[in-house]
């Protein structure tokens, strides 16, 4: 035992090549770009280090599931077509409730990034889970389709649909 342990070189540099870290073994994160500055810090396109694990599935077989598709579909890494999508549908300008004295009227106000990105997910999640209730299509065909959509910009996705709908009703109230 002595001897094996002597005999391999002890050196700064692992002994097996680095292997790069891809997201369900498939789609690698090197060439994902977050576009938007402002949500650069708060969108993580980086590969963890280490595992992650989470209690049950998560819905991970949806997301897997759903990123298959999209790769059939648009032959392009999924992952950029999320980012995309998370920043195409994450409003800029909200309104929210000021008053005092009883006195309630609505104000325009600007989205923080991190909010922009939590909106933005909330609306593509609850976008493909209306689309696929009652519906013969699976959850992950329609999280697809919403993803795909959102990336673009179209007006068939829910979360491009409420982000527009959000934006309206805060310009009106500037």
């Amino acid at each position: 035992m002595a001897a094996t342990l002597a005999a391999t070189p002890v050196t700064g540099e692992p002994t097996q090549p680095y292997n790069e870290v891809k997201l369900f073994n498939r789609w690698t994160f090197e060439e994902v770009q977050v576009n938007d500055i402002s949500l650069s810090d708060y969108i993580g396109v980086q590969p963890a280090k280490h595992a992650t694990y989470v209690p049950h599935t998560a819905g991970v077989r949806i997301v897997k599931h759903a990123m298959e598709i999209i790769h059939l579909l648009t032959d392009q890494n999924p992952i950029q077509v999320i980012v995309d999508a998370v920043i195409n549908s994450g409003p800029r300008e909200d309104a929210t409730r000021i008053g005092s004295a009883g006195v309630v009227r609505r104000q325009a106000v600007d989205i923080s990034p991190l909010r922009r990105v939590n909106q933005a997910i909330y609306l593509l999640t609850t976008g493909a889970r209306e689309a696929a209730f009652r519906n013969i299509k699976t959850i992950a065909e329609c999280l697809a389709d919403e993803l795909i959509n959102a990336a673009k910009g179209s007006s068939n996705s829910y979360a491009i649909k409420k982000k527009d709908e959000i934006e309206r009703v805060a310009k009106a109230n500037r």
